[in-house]
């Protein structure tokens, strides 16, 4: 089944699945649970089942060589078999293992996933981000299984954590075209507090505040963000920053006299 597919599939089983379906917890911590028991993974268990599920299905061979990056190809696929006998099997099963794949089961619920599926949708959806429902998801601050420093885990870390930036600073600034400004201000600081010196994040809060009218506060946030930069990194904001300042700010003059000009 092609990935997208199968991304299409998993979300349609979401709303179907029993509470006693197993649930894995990837964001702020590795836990597993089958309705409110906990079940215990030893760690190689554990990172086979996370880069399973990450990843939806899986090689055998590409899942030995990243688990067991410096053993021997003969040793690498003897841990992965030793870990794949460790998982739960028959009802509470966590993977499917065909001949050369393995792949996560649809019954299990992957919160990093779901947080992943979410921010694709918005990134990609065709109306304004800001339309119907906001996606409380994109709102957890949970890190990607936090003290793992595999290499794959480090890869997918950051996957997960652009894409969530990305998503929110769509969503932004649809709330705010749509009028929704408290929300707007809220996922964009939400950006701003994940990564504070991200300047989209911070154009998009000068966004909300210029939709509302509130010029002082737009330029006030401007000139914090100026500040920061100047601090951390010796830059100043870009000049699609200022002009986007300058554009809202026109009809005030004292408060334009305050941002520098966008032409570089």
């Amino acid at each position: 089944m092609e990935r997208s597919e199968r991304s299409h599939h998993s979300h349609r089983r979401e709303h179907a699945q029993s509470p006693s379906s197993p649930r894995l917890r990837l964001l702020g911590q590795f836990r597993l649970v089958y309705g409110a028991e906990a079940v215990n993974l030893c760690p190689n268990a554990q990172r086979l089942l996370a880069l399973v599920a990450l990843r939806s299905c899986v090689s055998r061979t590409v899942l030995a060589g990243t688990l067991w990056p410096e053993a021997t190809e003969a040793h690498a696929r003897g841990s992965l078999r030793s870990a794949l006998w460790k998982l739960p099997r028959g009802d509470r099963a966590l993977v499917t293992c065909c001949r050369n794949t393995v792949s996560i089961a649809d019954s299990v619920t992957v919160d990093a996933r779901v947080l992943a599926e979410t921010a694709l949708r918005v990134v990609r959806t065709p109306r304004p981000p800001g339309s119907g429902t906001v996606p409380a998801v994109l709102f957890g601050d949970g890190e990607l299984l936090p003290g793992w420093d595999d290499a794959w885990v480090l890869l997918e870390r950051e996957r997960l954590r652009q894409l969530r930036l990305h998503a929110l600073d769509a969503l932004a600034h649809g709330l705010a075209r749509d009028g929704r400004h408290a929300l707007a201000l809220e996922t964009a600081l939400t950006s701003v507090r994940t990564e504070p010196l991200r300047e989209s994040a911070h154009r998009a809060v000068v966004a909300a505040h210029l939709a509302e009218g509130n010029m002082q506060e737009a330029v006030r946030h401007y000139l914090a963000f100026q500040h920061l930069l100047d601090q951390e990194l010796g830059v100043p904001p870009s000049p699609l920053f200022a002009r986007q300042l300058q554009s809202g700010t026109t009809r005030f003059p004292p408060l334009l006299a305050k941002v520098p000009h966008g032409d570089g």
